[in-house]
């Protein structure tokens, strides 16, 4: 574990270019296991870059509409044309498409990084003909990230016309890719369907450090006692890292409210969410 030099490739996005608690402390939490090359898809004035450049081999950040996949080609791109891929045992495709790490991240990586695949993902999302590694965290070995072939797909990335067209040509291509390359894959965690984003608290059970950042509006509010449950269950330090974002991009009112226990809200949130989607069936 020690001894292993890891790359982590971060793809970040705010659309204000404001770099607050969430994303500092999961960049500063990678540092302390590896190098870590930053790109933001979004213009970031100099005083937001200063908070975090300390914690990073380089910090890119620039609106370019590629998403993630596009911040990942920016990063391996600057890490290739370095000449510094060589000096790394793994390296890691990793996002804020979610919140923490919610404690501290040894034991993960040592799961991922002892599972025998050529490429491990926190999560794999598990489908009768597309099984895939969720790419918010993978981890690439040698065999994979110094090819011809994996330069050429990161490489390729483009702008698309929709969310689910990346989803399918970079998230499930990745998957592919490597299966079709004689390469190996698996994950840490196996679920179906959207379970990542419906059931924080038992991914969160199970040992997983990290929520979707989409749980915390998803349905109307609907997993906010599962998030409050992780919140009550989190490192302090965390926790107040998170908030902080929370409270800036969904407005500390709707957190007060979206943070409880109470059965007759989460009840209500329910119904609402329900008649909504009715609506929308009917119209």
């Amino acid at each position: 574990m020690g001894n292993c030099r890891r790359l982590f490739l971060f793809a970040g996005y705010d659309k204000d270019g404001i770099l607050d608690g969430a994303i500092l402390h999961y960049v500063s939490t990678l540092s302390k296991f590896g190098d870590v090359i930053l790109c933001l898809d979004s213009t970031c004035p100099r005083c937001e870059i200063d908070k975090i450049k300390k914690y990073t081999l380089r910090t890119i950040a620039k609106r370019h509409g590629e998403y993630d996949f596009g911040s990942y080609k920016r990063a391996y791109h600057h890490a290739r044309d370095k000449k510094i891929l060589n000096n790394y045992d793994v390296v890691y495709l990793v996002n804020d498409s979610v919140f923490g790490p919610m404690f501290d991240m040894t034991n993960i990586l040592k799961k991922i990084e002892s599972n025998p695949a050529d490429a491990c993902g926190m999560v794999i999302s598990k489908h009768r003909t597309h099984s895939f590694m969720e790419s918010w965290f993978i981890r690439l070995n040698k065999n994979v990230f110094l090819t011809r072939w994996f330069n050429k797909f990161i490489s390729s990335v483009v702008r698309e016309s929709d969310k689910t067209a990346i989803t399918v040509k970079y998230e499930h291509g990745l998957t592919n890719l490597i299966t079709n390359n004689d390469c190996s894959w698996d994950g840490i965690y196996t679920v179906r369907g959207r379970f990542t984003y419906n059931r924080p608290r038992t991914l969160f059970k199970r040992g997983c450090p990290f929520v979707k950042r989409a749980c915390f509006t998803r349905h109307n509010g609907d997993c906010g006692a599962q998030i409050k449950y992780v919140i009550d269950n989190s490192d302090t330090d965390a926790v107040a890292a998170i908030m902080d974002t929370a409270n800036r991009i969904y407005g500390q009112k709707y957190m007060n409210e979206f943070l409880t226990s109470d059965k007759i809200k989460i009840f209500n949130r329910k119904i609402k969410y329900a008649i909504q989607k009715i609506k929308s069936g009917l119209i």
